[in-house]
């Protein structure tokens, strides 16, 4: 697969790669320097080319990280980074947020923190609070079907939307948190890829970025530390303590990736 652009061109006109999404609900810069370009994604999306063609049907790569690691915008990143090379294949990427289960089911069961029992939604983004079963079917479906319609989280409403995302691309690229939980039931997942891609970092890199993002949702430094403490810590000490090993592996590091050797 070759680029359609030369990395000393792009070198001379930016230090920075910087693209604008919505994350969340909220506008993010993602900003990738030319190190991690040319070093890192550039290498994997050869990779991904690479093994759809020996493959010769759709490839299903996860890339799985803790929250706050910045999953879904290198995700889309690496999405629009592929259309900018010359490859026979697309690249979907889609997230597994579409199946939290809905608020209706959260706000009646609960979960048992502290030797009590909690109402799940207060606990949202726990692995019980999403539908792992619909999660393997819809997956076991990519590799089965041409079309496939897949459910998408509406962060507005914050509950799970009526909108489907069709999905049809030759390599998918399916983010989320808990894809290689090595745990029953979520464990099942991993059989259903053909590359797996994890981020890993230290945590108090981690809860600096959850709270900062969560301020930017409108919350106090207070309250944001507080849901960071309750909710964010303990989902990304799962992922990160309790996780398969993935076939490659990213280290965020002062906001900057590298290659875990």
């Amino acid at each position: 697969m070759k680029r359609t652009f030369q990395a000393d061109k792009r070198k001379e006109a930016a230090i920075m790669v910087k693209k604008m999404y919505t994350v969340t609900g909220l506008p993010v810069e993602a900003e990738y320097s030319d190190r991690e370009v040319d070093e890192l994604f550039l290498p994997l999306l050869d990779k991904l080319n690479h093994l759809r063609k020996e493959k010769g049907e759709r490839l299903i790569v996860f890339l799985s990280a803790p929250p706050g690691s910045g999953k879904t915008t290198l995700s889309l990143f690496m999405e629009d980074l592929f259309k900018e090379l010359q490859s026979d294949y697309t690249l979907q990427s889609v997230s597994m947020d579409g199946f939290h289960r809905p608020n209706s089911y959260l706000d009646r069961h609960t979960i048992t923190r502290d030797h009590k029992n909690q109402p799940l939604r207060q606990y949202k983004g726990v692995p019980e609070s999403f539908d792992a079963e619909k999660l393997i079917e819809r997956i076991r479906a990519l590799s089965s079907q041409e079309k496939v319609q897949w459910p998408t989280y509406d962060r507005l409403l914050h509950d799970v939307s009526d909108k489907t995302e069709q999905i049809e691309a030759d390599i998918v690229l399916v983010e989320g948190n808990y894809l290689l939980l090595d745990c029953p039931v979520w464990r099942e997942l991993n059989n259903l890829s053909d590359y797996t891609i994890a981020i890993t970092t230290r945590m108090n890199e981690l809860v600096k970025r959850l709270v900062e993002r969560k301020q930017k949702g409108g919350t106090t430094q207070k309250e944001a530390e507080q849901h960071v403490e309750r909710t964010d810590k303990p989902n990304a000490e799962l992922v990160l303590n309790h996780s398969q090993p993935a076939d490659q592996t990213f280290i965020l590091r002062n906001g900057q990736f590298e290659m875990l050797i």
